[in-house]
């Protein structure tokens, strides 16, 4: 019973951290071991929100010396208080595996005595659980932001993914509301983990024995709306950390108003279309070739709540459009609303058999509620209005029945 209080606690408090995907490792077992994780992800079940459910989340421990005002596990609260030893860590993903409960570990932690000191415990964990155990699931650990190269680069030989959260979008904003962390302790190990990973991918394509170094790459989180930085802001420290980190995914997570603190925004729920509205732009800069810039800028500085951003940056640039269909290049194609990668490739190789129609489109899964004001067919629109106040009126009459029947589905599973 006291294993099973400590992860009540435990994995209650791990609720806050968000950055959990399980794509992207490709750990083959030979036949020996327990389990293994595969390209497109260990897991097949996920949330409403996309985030992966079939992981065992966790903190190693709760106790934490910092004192971020934002935190619930912070120093000056007041929590229940737990902490896993190793070996209990390890028994738990052992035995959830073995009962079919998970497919993999996501361990993160308050800090212990020190950065070094609570990146050994979590290593520990890993190393165990591969070799001693013969695991060859999933295993994403959190990078402890100040310990040593030497236990990151251990943690990257037998962890799949590695994530150092940047937790605020600002300097100023860590200094004010979590004065114990470092921009510069996180960014030294986002660099670092960056080099490793490029090394270790390198050397590989000429020795075939060289270890893999967090094959799923390094990930981070930012909290929005705790601090006053606009989306553009959000948006454009998102793009530089892609651009010189080569980080897999930036996690945004609504601020929860969990602690009464005098630096902190008096709000009382979280600003969750704030949060989904940044990951869409975050898709955009990571898949459509679009740049911060162009989605926002100091003039209009936050992102739209009605519109999605794509949506929104076509009524701004009525200019390019309308898209002919049958003649527009990959890319152009991708900045079409209702237009997606898939779709778009589609539209691409159909072309090559003759000229698509309206009703080809909504076959090969172009969204047409959206699309038919931004392309024409054989030169025809389906549907035309120049006028951007009256455009925007009607994708925004769209946009808002689509979220009023999203969400009358989903009232019966809230209710359950």
């Amino acid at each position: 019973m006291e294993l099973m209080e400590k992860l009540s606690t435990l994995a209650a408090a791990a609720k806050y951290d968000v950055s959990c995907s399980s794509s992207g490792s490709a750990r083959v077992n030979p036949g020996k071991g327990l389990g293994d994780a595969a390209v497109s992800g260990i897991c097949h079940s996920w949330s409403g929100d996309s985030r992966c459910i079939s992981l065992l989340k966790v903190l190693l421990t709760n106790y934490c010396i910092y004192d971020c005002a934002y935190c619930v596990n912070r120093r000056s609260n007041d929590p229940p208080r737990s902490a896993f030893t190793v070996a209990e860590i390890v028994g738990l993903t052992v035995d959830f595996y073995r009962r079919n409960y998970i497919e993999g570990l996501f361990l993160s932690s308050g800090i212990l005595k020190n950065a070094d000191y609570t990146m050994e415990l979590m290593v520990q964990v890993a190393k165990e659980l591969r070799l001693k155990h013969n695991f060859h699931g999933y295993i994403h650990l959190k990078a402890i932001p100040g310990a040593s190269r030497e236990l990151l680069q251990t943690a990257g030989f037998y962890a799949d993914r590695l994530s150092v959260n940047i937790e605020l979008p600002s300097e100023k904003g860590l200094k004010l509301l979590a004065p114990d962390k470092s921009k510069e302790y996180i960014l030294t190990s986002f660099k670092y983990l960056s080099s490793q990973i490029d090394r270790y991918r390198d050397e590989r394509k000429l020795l075939r024995k060289t270890p893999r170094f967090v094959p799923a790459g390094q990930s981070t989180q930012l909290i929005v709306g705790a601090t006053p930085e606009s989306d553009f802001q959000i948006l454009e420290l998102a793009e530089g950390l892609y651009q010189k980190f080569h980080l897999k995914r930036v996690y945004y997570s609504a601020y929860v108003p969990v602690n009464r603190h005098s630096l902190l925004p008096a709000i009382t729920a979280p600003p969750l279309r704030r949060e989904n509205r940044l990951y869409q732009a975050d898709w955009l800069l990571r898949f459509y070739g679009f740049q911060a810039k162009e989605l926002l800028d100091p003039g209009e500085p936050y992102l739209d709540r009605e519109l999605d951003p794509k949506t929104n940056w076509a009524i701004r640039n009525l200019h390019l459009f309308p898209v002919e269909v049958n003649r527009a290049d990959f890319e152009m194609l991708l900045r079409v609303p209702g237009i997606g990668l898939k779709s778009a490739r589609r539209i691409i190789e159909a072309r090559r058999y003759g000229s698509l129609s309206f009703e080809d489109l909504r076959r090969l899964g172009v969204a047409m509620k959206r699309a038919r004001y931004f392309l024409t067919c054989r030169g025809k629109y389906l549907e035309k209005i120049d006028n951007p106040v009256s455009l925007r009126q009607a994708l925004t009459d769209t946009a808002d029945k689509r979220i009023k029947v999203e969400n009358e589905l989903q009232l019966p599973l809230f209710s359950l």
